[in-house]
């Protein structure tokens, strides 16, 4: 069941939340609890029934392995690595199976065969929520002794599918508070606005764009020389696809807690704004970064044993988190790309240190600069990220960087002399059309691309403009964008009437086809 469904938007949501306001005020609190377990149970399971044996045996491993920390006082450290082994095991078995077998067999002449083993759903997710969860038990910040809030600690559906990576701390005290009647309006408000906002960025931007993203990718998968403007088109279009598709799922997951009178840490705060690629990853999934820094990064050392073991670190916790993306070498490629840029960027900022400069103050042109340059980097990265397997992915950069040659528009040829069209026929530039191989309709698609990049770089985020409701914890003065000027949404009657249209515009994409999944519910 998808947020973006007619199932999902129509049906299941307005009934778990009339019961559950229901429950909450009439019944005790163990009961509306036990109505969202079964809840998110069920809409875990309408994806694949057999999927919830799983999930229900890594939540009764992990509750057992915290209990079992709780009440040690010697050898839990054996424990603790038990429990990560565990889980490690389990994500490993179901993600990289297939693919450690078929390398083998590729490289070692080997012929072993296993059957197709299914990735469940969000098992990514939810085995690094329950990792930090054991972790954080074994340092004695968190304990849970109740079985049946740690079940929904682990499951509420908001974020169960593709985040954010909760903490214990952060989630089960909101549950515990008690209602008040009056702020279940503003609640309400905040959380179908958010929600909306987060759908029309789903299936009006991101499943828009997409359109010309596709076709690029697919055509390069089997073995189309892709033209100079058709692989940047296609690349442009892909960085402007995952960053609404993400942001759109993120609002969703926020308004929909906000429904429940819950708020859900930040996930993503305008990531394409970032002047360095350290600030790219304070911006994007941030969760998943703090996870990476406080459970991989900090007990690897981090940055406390010399810049060697620093930029080692890096290398490490960023390979790491591109494979914890997808078993195949594309996204181990995409994870080294984005270390690689960590290692350089601190080392440049250790250099200017170094020579005097004041990291505090820069121009504006300098900051455009750092801000062009980290997103080009990004979007080289994500060529890898996006492609089928690594052939794909280098057919494409060798087109953005014309290796295959140039070709321009047919009538500009006239605008040369003899001897130029040789020099530039010398150089491979042609003149065959700019999307010759008619993969889309790109000349529409400019516009839509353009405009974009314009709100993506320009607008203030969702966060930012409903910041006076704090629709988000514990963020408001951590990245700055939150704090900042800009846009202030409202509870009114103007507001009311956008929310409306966007939600209505974002229906009639029902009509034209069904709802496409999110990209991040295939991690």
């Amino acid at each position: 069941m998808l947020f973006n469904s007619i199932e999902f938007i129509a049906f299941f949501l307005p009934a778990v939340l009339l019961v559950f306001y229901l429950l909450r005020f009439s019944q005790p609190l163990w009961v509306s609890v036990s109505w969202l377990v079964v809840a998110s149970l069920f809409f875990y399971a309408w994806w694949k029934p057999a999927y919830l044996l799983i999930m229900t045996a890594s939540i009764f491993f992990n509750y057992g392995i915290g209990i079992y920390l709780d009440r040690l006082r010697s050898g839990r450290f054996s424990v603790l690595c038990v429990g990560v082994i565990g889980n490690l095991a389990l994500l490993g078995y179901f993600k990289y199976t297939n693919f450690l077998i078929d390398n083998v067999n590729a490289h070692l002449n080997f012929d072993f065969h296993v059957q197709t083993i299914v990735l469940p759903l969000a098992i990514s997710f939810f085995t690094f929520q329950q990792i930090a969860y054991i972790v954080d038990t074994y340092r004695r910040k968190d304990r849970e002794m109740d079985f049946l809030r740690y079940c929904l600690f682990v499951t509420f559906f908001p974020q169960l599918i593709a985040g954010p990576i909760v903490h214990h701390n952060e989630m089960m005290p909101q549950f515990a508070k008690r209602l008040c009647k009056q702020k279940i309006p503003l609640d309400m408000a905040v959380g179908i606005s958010i929600f909306v906002i987060g759908l029309f960025k789903k299936m009006v931007l991101a499943d828009g764009v997409a359109v010309y993203a596709t076709p690029v990718f697919d055509a390069a998968s089997v073995g189309v020389t892709l033209s100079f403007f058709e692989a940047w088109f296609g690349s442009l279009a892909y960085t402007l696809q995952i960053y609404f598709d993400f942001s759109g799922y993120s609002d969703m997951a926020i308004g929909l807690a906000r429904m429940f009178g819950i708020r859900l840490p930040i996930n993503f705060d305008s990531p394409y704004k970032a002047q360095n690629i350290i600030d790219f990853w304070r911006r994007w999934h941030i969760t998943l970064s703090r996870f990476l820094r406080d459970y991989l990064y900090f007990p690897l050392g981090g940055n406390r044993k010399g810049n060697m073991r620093r930029y080692v670190n890096l290398i490490t916790v960023m390979l790491l988190g591109g494979i914890w993306h997808g078993a195949g070498w594309t996204f181990a490629v995409w994870g080294l790309l984005h270390g690689s840029y960590l290692l350089f960027n601190h080392a440049w900022h250790d250099l200017r240190a170094r020579m005097g400069f004041d990291a505090g103050h820069s121009t504006w042109l300098g900051r455009r600069f750092a801000q062009a340059l980290t997103l080009l980097a990004v979007i080289i990265a994500w060529v890898f990220f996006r492609s089928a397997d690594l052939p794909t992915a280098i057919s494409v950069l060798s087109s953005m960087f014309g290796l295959h040659g140039i070709s321009l528009l047919h009538g500009l040829q006239a605008y040369f002399s003899p001897v130029q069209l040789q020099w530039m026929h010398a150089y491979h530039i042609r003149f065959d059309g700019m999307f010759y191989n008619g993969l889309a309709d790109f000349n529409s698609g400019i516009i839509w691309v353009f405009a974009l990049f314009l709100v993506a770089l320009l607008a203030p985020n969702t966060q930012s403009m409903m910041r006076y409701y704090k629709p988000t914890i514990g963020v408001y003065n951590r990245f700055g964008v939150l704090t900042g000027s800009g846009m202030r949404w409202r509870i009114n009657m103007l507001y009311g009437v956008i929310v409306g249209g966007a939600f209505f515009i974002a229906c009639t994409k029902w009509l034209a086809a069904a709802p496409s999944e999110f990209i991040y519910f295939n991690f």
